[in-house]
């Protein structure tokens, strides 16, 4: 199991296809596993590994409370897809450790290099393999509650409003109105987002700024599809 290097580009490479269908590294809430992949990256992926992006941004926002994620931190290489070989044990270090006292380094360097050249064909194997498939877009499915100010609301105009809101990655399901209470009803409408363009703090953002018709959004379901 592993990732390989993942300060090299290959290495995110296979961090970012592993996340393709995944929101974490290990279940599905933050965990200590995020947290030691997370350290093992030396900055945020390249715009274009979109997966490991999303990834890395959303563990960054725990950066104050990761110490308190559940599970239990262990070696980085027992995470990862199986098929990629572990290039983050000991062996390194060890090696490193002896310089000074190895009077035979050369065959300690032809010994990396060639460990090198197969960890490298490996990823590329890899790479190959999952360049085959089609790129999955990780989708959410959203349920949002949309509250009027009062029973007098044209309800049909808020959600007009609300339905005007476009965006790339954004496309708007079905909806139907739900008493609350003293005659007045909110507006529950169902939405499909793509999770790299489209957020919940977006949508609230847009939403609410229709203040003659609404006075506050709520998510009511969250679910990845």
């Amino acid at each position: 199991m592993g990732f390989g290097d993942l300060k090299s580009p290959a290495g995110l490479q296979v961090l970012n296809d592993y996340l393709a269908d995944k929101s974490y590294i290990e279940g599905y809430v933050p965990s200590q596993a995020d947290v030691a992949v997370f350290e093992a990256v030396s900055g945020p992926p390249p715009a274009d590994l979109c997966h490991a992006l999303r990834w890395y941004n959303h563990i960054k926002s725990y950066e104050k409370e990761k110490a308190s994620l559940p599970g239990i931190k262990k070696a980085l290489g027992t995470y990862g897809p199986a098929d990629v070989e572990d290039t983050t044990g000991s062996g390194a270090t060890d090696s490193k450790d002896d310089d000074d006292i190895d009077l035979f380094g050369s065959d300690d360097e032809e010994e990396s290099e060639e460990a090198k050249r197969l960890r490298e064909e490996r990823l590329a194997q890899y790479e190959s393999k999952k360049a085959k498939k089609p790129a999955l877009v990780a989708k959410s499915s959203i349920l949002l509650d949309v509250k009027p100010w009062d029973d007098e609301t044209d309800m049909v105009k808020l959600e007009e409003c609300v339905r005007s809101i476009q965006a790339d990655g954004l496309v708007w399901g079905s909806s139907k109105l739900v008493p609350v209470g003293y005659g007045i009803k909110k507006l529950q409408i169902q939405c499909v987002v793509e999770d790299d363009k489209v957020g919940t703090d977006m949508l609230e953002e847009q939403i609410t700024a229709f203040e003659d018709y609404v006075q506050s959004m709520d998510v009511a379901a969250f679910n990845k599809i």
